[in-house]
């Protein structure tokens, strides 16, 4: 099969606030106001992102109305962005160069004032990820963000001129800052707000337990566990970080899942979209959930499950999700050789009698780790 792609008739595109798949072509947006815009954190950190914005700024000034702030992905691309002089081209036309972090895009920093629109080359926009709860976030490209910034309204970069390749450095840092040698000991050091990180179960022959939550379709990874300088200060402290599951959805479903012991969540379409972070599939694991039931998942949060030894199950029927209600205990019988043998799994629910079948289509790797109680079970069982 060939593919023709005509990159002419290709054109910027831009997410409008409210979720990532609100994509329209830059034309329909430009024009539009804004007052601050952002490039970085994990998704466009990158040298080349970096260098394609001071290319177009360059020898120009940010505009009057516009915060513009960078977040290079890494302390190596910061201090290679030091040594090839683009660090000085981007403050020198005004922009503010921050640490290497998630920063804005999980709302810690640099948060918009309510109303305000922030024009983001991030890869998530759900409304309140910003840091406050009447934002309007807009997700665009490196060089749409930049020629926005100089604008101070959304840009087509291509009314700008033509931009130059970026190239690559001679070389690039080597940079260790950060990184703790191990100190022989075997001993890992840590402070009062890492604790270790605990494993999960390996999946038993059968499962019986309570649908702790019912939610609809959509749910992001910040549903399940938000975002925000108050919760994400716990990222290493799985019992912590818990506490915050699905709290701004349900406030009780942390007593529910502790007061359950072993749990079951049940939920509609693209349950799981939005960033990769583990703690919506750790803080869900450690609170008893072992098993969760949906119409379909966001890739990256369906491995992430496995990974910590969660059962991703889809419906084989969607019809079957309307006669599931909260608290209706569902039983899995034979739930660990279905898993085994890659077939459908029996549920049974004990309110209403009705059966109906899921399936997780699992890989060799994937079965052995999700069987094992996710990938660090199955490494500390291997090495054993």
């Amino acid at each position: 099969m060939t593919i023709q792609l005509d990159l002419a008739a290709l054109t910027p595109l831009v997410a409008l606030p409210g979720s990532p798949d609100r994509v329209v072509p830059v034309e329909e947006v430009a024009g539009t106001a804004i007052e601050q815009v952002m490039v970085g954190s994990c998704t466009n950190g990158s040298w080349h992102d970096m260098a394609s914005v001071a290319d177009i700024v360059r020898g120009r000034r940010v505009h009057s109305s516009v915060s513009f702030v960078l977040f290079p992905g890494s302390h190596k691309i910061l201090e290679t962005m030091a040594r090839e002089g683009v660090l000085t081209d981007l403050i020198a036309a005004g922009a503010t160069v921050s640490e290497s972090s998630c920063g804005a895009c999980a709302g810690i920093g640099h948060v918009p004032a309510a109303g305000a629109k922030s024009l983001r080359a991030f890869n998530r926009n759900f409304p309140g990820r910003s840091g406050v709860k009447d934002d309007s976030v807009y997700l665009c490209s490196s060089t749409v963000a930049a020629a926005s910034a100089l604008t101070g309204v959304i840009t087509d970069p291509r009314t700008l001129g033509a931009p130059a390749p970026v190239t690559l450095p001679a070389r690039f840092a080597t940079s260790t800052v950060g990184f703790v040698e191990p100190d022989g000991t075997g001993e890992i050091p840590r402070g009062p707000n890492i604790k270790p990180v605990p494993l999960g179960e390996p999946v038993a022959e059968a499962l019986e337990a309570p649908v702790v939550i019912k939610l609809g379709d959509k749910v992001s990874t910040d549903d399940i566990s938000p975002a925000g300088s108050a919760v994400l200060v716990f990222r290493s402290n799985i019992p912590a970080i818990s506490e915050f599951c699905f709290k701004y959805v349900d406030p009780d479903f942390v007593a529910r899942a502790k007061a359950a012991g072993r749990g079951i969540i049940v939920g509609g379409e693209t349950y799981g979209q939005g960033s990769s972070r583990e703690a919506a599939a750790t803080g869900p694991m450690y609170l008893g959930i072992r098993a969760v039931i949906v119409k379909s998942f966001a890739r990256i949060h369906r491995t992430n499950l496995i990974n910590w030894g969660v059962v991703p199950l889809a419906f084989d029927n969607p019809d079957d999700f309307g006669g599931i209600e909260r608290d209706d205990r569902l039983r899995l019988p034979g739930l660990r050789a279905a898993l085994e043998a890659g077939e459908g799994v029996r549920v049974e629910n004990a309110r209403t009698g009705a059966v109906f079948t899921a399936s997780c289509v699992l890989t060799a790797r994937e079965r052995e780790i999700l069987l094992a109680g996710g990938i660090l079970a199955h490494t500390k069982a291997g090495r054993a």
